[in-house]
């Protein structure tokens, strides 16, 4: 009867694992950049726990044609590829290792994790 029990649980667990879906990849922490307002103030802007495998691009980071941020810093536990153009594209890109960061130098306008 026990035997029988534990199969009973364990198939019962098994089912469970199975039908649970598997969530999204994502890389853990935080990846920051800075940016210039419309006023030209200085601003932060972040991603938390952002997805992998996803390009993001950075919202107003060159929304006008001409800015973009600066300043990434890779918080994450994942590789950052950041690029000068939207869509991560162009062969204008950096890697920035996990706990990374680059200069003010380096103007990004999409990311995407590893």
């Amino acid at each position: 009867m026990r035997l029988r029990s534990a199969v009973a649980v364990a198939s019962g667990a098994l089912m469970l694992v199975l039908a649970v879906p598997g969530s999204a990849s994502a890389a853990t922490g935080q990846f920051r950049y800075s940016y210039k307002t419309a006023d030209g103030y200085e601003a932060v802007g972040f991603f938390n726990n952002p997805e992998s495998g996803r390009c993001i691009d950075i919202q107003r980071a060159g929304s006008d044609g001409t800015s973009a941020a600066y300043a990434p810093k890779n918080l994450t536990d994942s590789t950052a590829t950041v690029f000068l153009e939207a869509g991560c594209m162009g062969d204008v890109f950096y890697s920035l290792r996990p706990g990374a960061g680059a200069s003010e130098r380096l103007l990004v306008r999409s990311v995407v994790f590893s």
